[in-house]
């Protein structure tokens, strides 16, 4: 009786182990839709319906949903919303900083940016829950004022949305209220990294949504993985790098902002187990199809999803 106690047991743990190490795909773009709404909203459907033929278990938009000469109007803003909410896998979604730094530009309207910050956390983040047809529940920041950092796990791998959009992270010192907004919100990003690496202690990797390039400008000027002081990503980037080394698996940064594919090494001295991948966007309206396999030593890879409605006959 008891070698076949024993051996039930090993049975069941070499099943969970089988059924954790199953791959799965998710699918990760951003900085999209941009311009005339009668031209880009259908291609940007075309994707949209490209992406759930493809049936990914979950879908990563890293903001900019809107370009940042596009009005920051309720309808263009709830548009975006819609169609997020039309993407039949659960849909996390980092805010970026079209949608609510920038509005006060005149051609996106003039908009007050804390305006248009509280009415995306309102309408995008009203439950702890991701957007998408199937709605999967998260964990959130929104006890601290910051719904829309979320966090779920799926498969043994961690995934993490932090607000951090491009613009400096709205780190403008000529601004003392976006200067007060940033400080707030920089801190309360350190927070929830930290707390997103002690939650993820028993995962297998982590994925970490950000809209922001932050290695765009003054990245490691001195050749020792740093950033300038006077950039809105110090804080929260060597934060990253210490957590990072200190969790010891893989970790992808999926970012968009400047527009281009492509993936990264970024700390090779001090966190060589992240890699960055930066999704294309604007008129490279595509996506990118990320496969997860814990059963390997990198754990992701890429294939590049192209819009339909935007190859060359």
């Amino acid at each position: 009786m008891m070698l076949r106690t024993n051996l039930l047991a090993i049975l069941v743990a070499l099943a969970g182990l089988m059924a954790h190490a199953q791959p799965f795909t998710f699918v990760a773009m951003g900085d999209t839709a941009y311009g005339d709404p009668a031209e880009v909203y259908p291609q940007f459907e075309a994707l949209i319906k490209t992406v759930n033929e493809r049936a990914p278990q979950l879908v990563l938009h890293v903001g900019d949903i809107k370009s940042g000469s596009t009005p920051c109007s309720d309808e263009n803003l709830l548009a975006q919303l819609a169609y997020l909410n039309s993407l039949s896998a659960p849909v996390l979604y980092s805010i970026g900083d079209n949608e609510w730094t920038d509005c006060h530009r005149k051609k996106a309207g003039a908009f007050d940016p804390l305006e248009r910050l509280a009415f995306l956390r309102k309408n995008f983040f009203a439950a702890p829950t991701t957007l998408g047809t199937v709605k999967s529940e998260v964990a959130s920041q929104a006890a601290d004022g910051y719904p829309e950092n979320t966090r779920l796990v799926l498969n043994d791998v961690t995934f993490v949305t932090a607000h951090v959009p491009g613009s400096n992270n709205n780190f403008q010192i000529s601004d003392i209220s976006a200067v007060n907004e940033f400080m707030a919100r920089d801190a309360a990003n350190v927070k929830w990294l930290r707390d997103s690496f002690a939650a993820a202690k028993d995962s297998k990797a982590l994925v970490l949504g950000i809209q922001a390039n932050m290695f765009e400008s003054d990245w490691n000027a001195g050749g020792a993985e740093v950033w300038e002081p006077h950039s809105g990503f110090a804080n929260f980037g060597a934060k990253l790098i210490e957590l990072s080394a200190a969790f010891a698996k893989p970790v992808l940064l999926v970012y968009g902002d400047s527009h281009n594919y492509n993936q990264t090494r970024p700390f090779p001295l001090n966190a060589p187990n992240v890699l960055a991948l930066e999704v294309p966007g604007e008129k490279m309206m595509d996506a990118v199809e990320i496969t997860v396999d814990i059963a390997t030593s990198g754990v992701f890879s890429t294939m590049l999803v192209q819009n339909p409605a935007l190859v060359k006959q």
